[in-house]
């Protein structure tokens, strides 16, 4: 397996990057996750905008172009010949010594493109749903960061393995108001009275949702198979009340959920006196797949499919 690697093809196990590389030593940088079908990455430019947008929000670089990125990660896919892949596009600070020698800014950034065979998800995880929790915490829209997809996923990785621990597949954090925000690795979209409804992203409003490419495509979609789509706040009982609830990302595209882990009482008190709370699980709707996910997942694959035959 070779990668792509400031400019040129190197094998994946001699690749090296500088000791002194911003996301290294400070976790400056960004990615994008993608999938590649036929040998062609869906909406590799979306994506690729994304990141260049982020990158330049956030003053870590006003020197990507677009183009020969989106060229860079075309071009992995097909020099390690995968019909099918999950890609990623990393893009740090780069290395920290070229300023201290040469007094310059801003350096070249370190662009890395990889490609991997995809994640082979049970089926039983789109035909009966998966189990959620919510995360501990809250997910803030006050640090500068929030809403872009920078390389500071330890928060993420934390509240992953605690949903891990209770067989939960993936964890949704709320806002400081209690509403839904999105998922670890997900935006999140519940469904209710035929109408389809998805927290805001931060492109839409001051919020530390990201606009997931994924998400946009869904939203498109739906609009094409005239289901009514509103972005706004979704409360925990919205949530939980929901007819229908899915996530979206670039990896399991549609992935429908049909129950969250909540606290709840026992009715016991523990040796100190207070109650006891433990997770209990929660039915979205009638704890099956949906119509409206289902078809949307159907929609989505057929439009993955499409765009790159």
């Amino acid at each position: 397996m070779d990668v792509w690697l400031n400019g040129q093809f190197v094998g994946a196990d001699s690749a090296a990057i500088p000791v002194f590389d911003a996301g290294f030593q400070h976790g400056v940088g960004l990615f994008e996750t993608m999938h590649a079908e036929h040998g062609r990455v869906f909406r590799a430019r979306e994506h690729v905008e994304r990141l260049a947008e982020s990158a330049r929000i956030l003053r870590m670089s006003e020197r990507l172009h677009v183009d020969p990125l989106v060229e860079a990660v075309q071009r992995t896919v097909e020099h390690n010949s995968m019909d099918r892949a999950r890609v990623r596009l990393t893009v740090t600070g780069g290395d920290l010594n070229m300023l201290q020698s040469t007094g310059a800014s801003p350096q070249d950034p370190t662009v890395l493109v990889t490609c991997q065979p995809p994640t082979d998800y049970p089926g039983e995880f789109f035909t009966k749903g998966i189990g959620i929790v919510f995360a501990g915490g809250r997910l803030s829209p006050w640090t500068p960061e929030a809403g872009h997809k920078t390389l500071n996923y330890w928060p993420n990785i934390l509240a992953l393995q605690e949903a891990a621990a209770q067989r939960a597949g993936e964890a949704v954090w709320l806002t400081p108001e209690a509403n839904i925000a999105c998922g670890c690795v997900s935006n999140v979209f519940i469904v209710h009275d035929g109408t389809l409804v998805t927290p805001p992203a931060r492109n839409e409003e001051p919020c530390a949702v990201m606009p997931g490419i994924t998400r946009a495509a869904v939203i498109e979609l739906a609009g094409s198979m005239n289901i009514p789509v509103e972005r706004r706040n979704v409360s925990v009982d919205d949530f939980l009340g929901a007819d229908e609830v899915f996530l979206t990302n670039s990896s399991w595209h549609v992935l429908p959920v049909t129950s969250v882990l909540v606290r709840a009482g026992t009715g016991e008190q523990g040796e100190d006196g207070e109650p006891v709370v433990e997770l209990q699980p929660h039915a979205i709707g009638d704890r099956t797949v949906g119509d409206t996910t289902s078809d949307l997942r159907t929609a989505l694959l057929a439009c993955i499919d499409r765009e790159t035959s």
